[in-house]
This record gives structure tokens, C-alpha cells and sequence, in this order.
């Protein structure tokens, strides 16, 4: 988003209390149009409440939150027609079919007629739950439950959609499902807000991330800086090569910049001073001119995971006076 782009999400101070304690603490970001966004944090973060008041079901203590302009505490009804909410579980009607459901839904929306029949059958078969339309949708599988709450999401066609942890208990086909329906989302134009556990597929599905612990974000940043550590002034370089590994050991140990950390069987690992891809790639074709039959030379990456746990920290827990 460039310097002078209006963000199409702006969350300024956001403070909510609960029972004497914060649970969102002077949260702040933005968010361009058609980004693809990953919420990551504990049990407790305030992962949820943030997004609750996000899809204006609760109202903030304090701070501002404005879609496309359009402050969302002060205005709801006119930005609840441009956000989808998908929750972490909902219970299922008892004696309502699965095209039952979607119907009552959509003319909630306010849909009828054409437009009505023309929105259910897009909806029902961008999440292939077409052939599930007439079962008992308290008797779907997990997988399907969840391609259920989706469709009910996206019936109003909206331009902001907060999924809280939608990838939660499903198989690994299903979680692949998932990632392809986001995949479409995105080209499609959508903003969305997608809160998880699981870090290794947001980081594949989503443009950046933003970190939460005890109700404050501790990080925003795209997923590549993460995993490089952030704006370090070294990385780790694993270089693999033909043949014997003396030449390479000799060249590390006259090479500036370099530092040996660790000889592996076919190669070593060793730390480069700065990081950057254009000083990377000349390293690379220096150490190949060289005379190194290099057949591997890739930058160490942090697993999410591990960036993470190293971002956490354990601030005192605030109480309201």
C-alpha cells in the first residue's frame, strides 16, 4: 500500500474490557483492499474479541474502527452489508436442510426472486455443497460443516470477510479445499481476515501477518520477513556441493562476510553479514566461479511457528482501576 493509498481498514487504539481485564489493549493496523491477512495468537490473545468488534458484534471500549471510510461504530447497518462473518463454530438448526438454511439466510439478506435462486446457486457451487443440499445439516462432517458457514458468508456477496480459525479440525483434503476456496477469494478482489492456529498455511495463503499476545499486536509484517528473522544484519546460508567439501571450507575461512557455524556431511552451514537477494546471488556466482561444485546454496527460513514463539512475551496482566 503505497504512502499515499487510503487503507480500506483502519483500526486505531482498540480497547475492550472484560471483567477487569483488557482483553484488547490499544490494538492498531491497517489493512489495503484485496490484502489477505493472517491473525496469529494464543488462546487469550484477544484473536476473537478483536474480530467480533471488527464485524460489529461488540463495541470497543475505546479506539475507532473504519471500513472503507465509514466508521463502523457510529454507522453499522451501513457497513453490515460489506462484511461476512464466518465464526469459529456455530450449532447446527435441528430439522433444516442444508438449502433450507442458505435460503433463510439470503432472504435475511433481503434477496428475493431471480436474484435470490441466481445468489444461492453461485454460492452453492463456489463451495461444491450443491450435492449436500438436501441432507440434515446437523448431520454433515466437519469438513462440509465448515463449507456450510462459508456460504452462509459469502451469501451477501461481501467485500470484507473475518474467518476465526476456519481451517480448525478440518482433514488435510479439506484444509487443502480451504486454501484453494481463498485462493479464488483473492482473485476475486476480496479483503480478508483469516485468525489461526494453524501458521504454516497462513503463511502460504496470506500477504502478511499480524502477531497478537495478551490482547496488543506484536508484530505486522509480510510472511518472507518473518521468516527471515526481521530486519537482521545476518542470515544463514545451507550450501550443498559435489564432491569434496575441503574447497568450500577453504573459501568460507577467506571469504569476507563469511562465517562458518557448522560442516555437514556433503556441505556446510555458515553465516553471511546482510542478507540481501542481489547479495546473495552474487555470492553465489562468486563461490561457482571459484571453482565450487556448488548443487544447493538456499537461506536459512524460520519455520512461523518458531517466529512465533519468539515473539512472545509475558507482560503483566492489566487491571482496570
Amino acid at each position: 500500500m503505497s504512502a499515499d493509498e487510503k487503507p480500506f481498514l483502519e483500526v486505531r487504539d482498540l480497547v475492550r474490557w472484560f471483567d477487569g481485564v483488557r482483553a484488547v489493549n490499544g490494538v492498531s493496523f491497517d489493512l489495503p483492499a484485496g490484502a489477505v491477512v493472517g491473525l496469529i495468537g494464543a488462546n487469550g490473545a484477544g484473536k476473537t474479541t478483536a474480530m467480533r468488534m471488527l464485524a460489529t458484534l461488540d463495541l470497543p471500549d475505546r479506539g475507532t474502527i473504519k471500513l472503507g471510510g465509514i466508521d463502523i461504530v457510529e454507522h453499522p447497518n451501513e457497513v453490515r452489508r460489506r462484511i461476512g462473518w464466518m465464526p469459529d463454530h456455530f450449532a447446527p438448526y435441528p430439522d433444516t436442510t442444508v438449502a433450507d438454511y442458505l435460503d433463510f439466510f439470503a432472504r435475511a439478506h433481503g434477496l428475493r426472486g431471480a436474484d435470490l435462486a441466481h445468489r444461492l446457486d453461485e454460492v452453492a457451487d463456489f463451495t461444491e455443497i450443491r450435492p449436500l443440499a438436501d441432507r440434515p445439516m446437523d448431520r454433515l462432517s466437519k469438513g462440509q460443516t465448515q463449507r456450510l458457514c462459508l456460504a452462509r458468508t459469502l451469501l451477501n456477496d461481501p467485500e470484507f470477510l473475518l474467518l476465526d480459525e476456519p481451517a480448525a479440525g478440518l482433514d488435510p483434503k479439506a484444509r487443502l479445499e480451504f486454501k484453494n476456496l481463498v485462493r479464488v477469494l483473492r482473485e476475486r478482489g476480496k479483503t480478508i481476515l483469516i485468525s489461526s492456529h494453524i501458521l504454516s498455511e497462513l503463511g502460504e495463503m496470506c500477504d502478511t501477518l499480524i502477531f497478537m499476545d495478551r490482547g496488543t499486536v506484536m508484530h505486522h509484517g509480510d510472511t518472507d520477513t518473518i521468516r527471515r528473522g526481521g530486519a537482521t544484519t545476518t542470515c544463514f546460508v545451507n550450501i550443498m556441493i559435489h564432491g569434496e567439501v575441503a574447497p568450500l571450507l577453504q573459501w568460507l575461512a577467506v571469504r569476507p562476510g563469511w562465517k562458518l557455524t557448522e560442516e555437514l556431511r556433503a556441505g556446510a552451514r555458515a553465516e553471511l553479514a546482510g542478507g540481501e537477494p542481489a547479495l546473495l546471488a552474487a555470492e553465489l556466482r562468486r563461490l561457482v566461479q571459484d571453482g565450487v561444485n556448488v548443487v544447493d546454496f538456499h537461506r536459512e527460513e524460520r519455520r512461523l511457528e518458531d517466529a512465533f514463539v519468539d515473539m512472545l512475551r509475558e507482560p503483566p496482566v492489566l487491571t482496570k482501576k
